[in-house]
């Protein structure tokens, strides 16, 4: 059939691909499985649950859920009757949860678990909804059991039937909130087209079939997860919903999954799980183990290092690779990687070891692959993000700018016109905010984000993202950021890697108190200088970095360092440490002092 609209989806898997475990996800202690029946009857129950409720097309419900296969029941439900979607991350602030609450116009929120009640339900009544549900079952909260009374009790397949018929491929599906780093967020308004598009775009790139199983863990509010989330089912591959982000290993091994979306920060964490693995052996299996670590780090595609090399990589697969592959459940055929850039060395090691990487580039506003890595040479290159897909075109600005048309464009800012149109000019381009080239065979290279280069008193630009990530390699630094607008040399901002740097202190007898103790034993910031001398010497002179500061706590989402995708929020970091960026610089009485408080952390400023 032609799919054209995402709840298409549905009745193509009816037709061609029915199955008893369409969706499933991990209860109590054991995988709860949905057949392709019931998943369309739960769709169609939510449907006429609404519109009993007396909801039309074009009424805005915003949810806060884990991944669970009631999502997809939520959100097919509410596409097939003209319902738009706003999907929000669970860890934002609540001065971005009363934003987005009022801003997109919501008439109903549906949240999974008492947690997300207790915290939404002062600010969803502040907001006059009276429209609150709950999917689990929570005390004194409505369910969303009600919801589907309500359609067991109003079944009308004709209406449901004719309300299908009306909505376009054009009409406004879904609202995802973000905002990259800076500012209020922005209500980016994707279409039945935007997703279906990059599903069409995206299906024959992607080594998946009906006959396999996807393991599904990053929120499905990210943009990337939704869509992929929309291409596994068009495939008519399976979908395991993983328990927690905590039990993804143990999901691995029990699932055996053929697949998974990631984020670089991810499958940064995973190897570094498997390097400590390999510093616990002994003797020769140690030996054995960094050599074929070695090996993996120098991989080259089509054969290029050699028949030598080649030969040597067949013997680590058998006694070390093939390890690897079990850890993740041994049937792994891709990992999809986006949301930010991965480090070279981590896609050459794990494609060297049979575990295929595909990194991708796209945005919330482009649906959001624009370009991907495919499974084989030509069409995959280390250290880009792969070729532009065929129905997608870029060209690249004056300036290095990416630019950007296709079907998966966004149809614009929600109330935002003056904002869309600051992104996508009169000729229809969208301007993405990254610089890159396009390479051979039409594949692409990000250098940087537009708005983060910095430019040094010297007049020396800096990239700071591409620093950033040489830094990030070290076992001892979990995050970085990079500053030096205006002033004489670039300095950064180092966030730990405490799991790691507790072990290292342990091993060299260094007592500490806790961890602002710790950053400022003279010894630990001996090692991070040994560190960052040793990175720095593969660095052109202006951007090496030539102070730093330590931090003494992990930086994360609900914290707010990081964005809900991990990527590092300037902006709001530069303010959190004020003093110490003062320090970088001589700014302050105290220069040159390591771990001193720092600014109290100003209040949530959106999400990615």
């Amino acid at each position: 059939m032609n799919v054209l609209r995402t709840f298409d989806i549905i009745t193509q898997l009816l037709e061609k691909y029915p199955k008893s475990d369409a969706l499933a996800i991990k209860r109590n202690g054991k995988w709860e499985k949905f057949s392709t029946e019931e998943y369309k009857n739960m769709t169609d129950t939510f449907s006429y649950g609404l519109l009993a409720l007396g909801f039309t097309k074009g009424d805005k419900i915003v949810t806060i859920s884990n991944n669970r296969p009631e999502w997809n029941f939520i959100d097919m439900g509410m596409s097939q009757v003209g319902v738009v979607h706003v999907p929000v991350y669970p860890n934002i602030g609540e001065v971005e949860y009363e934003h987005i609450l009022r801003h997109s116009d919501a008439k109903m929120v549906l949240v999974s678990s008492v947690a997300y009640y207790e915290k939404l339900a002062p600010l969803v009544k502040a907001a006059g909804i009276s429209e609150f549900y709950t999917i689990d079952q929570v005390p004194n909260a409505a369910n969303w059991d009600k919801i589907l009374k309500l359609g067991v009790a109003n079944q009308n397949p004709d209406k449901l039937e004719e309300i299908k018929n009306s909505i376009h491929e054009d009409d406004l599906m879904s609202i995802i909130y973000t905002s990259g780093t800076t500012g209020r967020s922005k209500g980016v308004m994707l279409s039945h087209r935007n997703f279906i598009s990059n599903v069409h775009g995206t299906t024959n790139l992607l080594p998946i079939d009906h006959t396999h199983r996807f393991l599904s863990f990053l929120p499905l509010c990210h943009v990337l997860e939704r869509m992929v989330n929309y291409l596994i089912q068009y495939k008519g591959a399976s979908v395991y919903y993983a328990e927690s982000i905590d039990t993804i290993g143990d999901n691995l091994r029990e699932v055996h999954p053929h697949g998974f979306t990631s984020v670089p920060r991810v499958i940064e964490k995973l190897y570094d799980k498997l390097i400590l693995k390999g510093k616990e052996l002994k003797g020769v299996k140690k030996s054995l183990f960094f050599w074929a670590v070695d090996l993996g780090l120098k991989y080259e595609l089509n054969r290029a290092n050699g028949s030598f090399y080649e030969m040597q990589r067949s013997i680590a697969d058998k006694l070390i690779y093939s390890k690897w592959r079990e850890a993740l459940g041994g049937n792994i055929r891709v990992i999809i990687s986006g949301g930010a850039a991965l480090q070279e060395r981590l896609a050459r090691v794990f494609n060297g070891a049979g575990i295929p990487i595909m990194e991708g580039y796209g945005l919330t506003e482009t649906s959001p692959v624009i370009s991907v890595n495919q499974e084989h040479y030509p069409y995959m290159k280390f250290g880009t993000v792969g070729p532009v897909l065929e129905n997608v075109q870029v060209k690249i600005a004056d300036d290095g700018e990416i630019l950007m048309k296709g079907p998966n464009l966004m149809l614009g800012y929600y109330k935002a016109k003056t904002l869309t149109n600051e992104v996508i000019d009169d000729d229809g381009w969208f301007h993405t905010g990254d610089i890159g080239v396009l390479l051979e065979h039409n594949i692409l290279k990000i250098t940087d984000r537009k708005k983060e280069i910095f430019k040094l008193s010297t007049g020396k630009y800096v990239a700071p993202q591409i620093i950033e990530n040489l830094f990030k390699e070290s076992s001892f630094i979990e995050q970085i950021m990079v500053v030096g607008e205006g002033e004489k040399y670039a300095a950064a901002i180092i966030c730990p890697a405490f799991h790691f740097l507790h072990g290292w202190c342990h091993k060299h007898g260094i007592k500490f108190r806790d961890n602002m103790d710790l950053i400022q034993r003279p010894e630990v910031i001996d090692r991070f200088q040994q560190e960052v001398d040793t990175i720095n010497k593969g660095l052109g002179n202006h951007r090496q970095i030539k102070k730093f500061e330590l931090t003494c706590a992990d930086w994360t989402p609900e914290t707010g360092e990081l964005s809900p995708t991990l990527k590092v929020k300037r902006k709001f970091l530069k303010e959190k440490y004020r003093v110490k960026l003062d320090r970088l610089y001589g700014y302050t009485e105290e220069s040159g002092l390591l771990g001193l408080p720092d600014n109290p952390a100003p209040a949530e400023d959106g999400v990615d």
